[in-house]
């Protein structure tokens, strides 16, 4: 005899956090206390955040960068470490969508990830990087 499946799930609390794809520089200025962070900060709250994977590694890069310009080690490592508290949902990204992107619009590889997730997601970009932004607005209004 088949037994019958139940699934109980808080649905509202999903419906309630809607999805947004964050970019670096809107992670790294909460993740080092940057002068945008409360910005970032408020963009984020009540959201789902979504990122490519590659955002992990990025991030371990603006660690390196700190170093160099003569943060500390425990300074740059701090960041790095809290990257893990930030509830993300990380995706993988079609690297031939993501090369297609960057040339039409003029992006690294790097940047059109955040824009190509975005519109599989369907969900808006927070970024402080106006040609990423630039380029989202153009790629959202051929969208519409």
């Amino acid at each position: 005899m088949k037994r019958p499946l139940f699934v109980a799930e808080p649905l509202a609390h999903w419906m309630a956090r809607p999805p947004a794809v964050v970019d670096c520089s809107i992670l790294a200025s909460c993740l080092w206390g940057e002068p945008q962070a409360d910005e970032a900060e408020r963009l984020m709250t009540g959201l789902s955040l979504q990122a490519p994977v590659l955002l992990k590694y990025e991030i371990a890069n603006v660690a390196r960068n700190k170093l160099r310009s003569g943060s500390t080690p425990a300074a740059a490592r701090a960041g790095v470490d809290a990257l893990a508290d930030q509830q993300l949902v990380f995706h993988d990204v079609d690297p031939g969508v993501l090369l297609d992107i960057a040339a039409r619009y003029g992006l690294t590889a790097y940047d059109a990830a955040y824009l190509v997730l975005a519109d599989q997601l369907a969900a808006p970009l927070l970024t402080f990087d106006q040609r990423l932004a630039e380029a989202a607005a153009r790629h959202f209004g051929a969208a519409s």
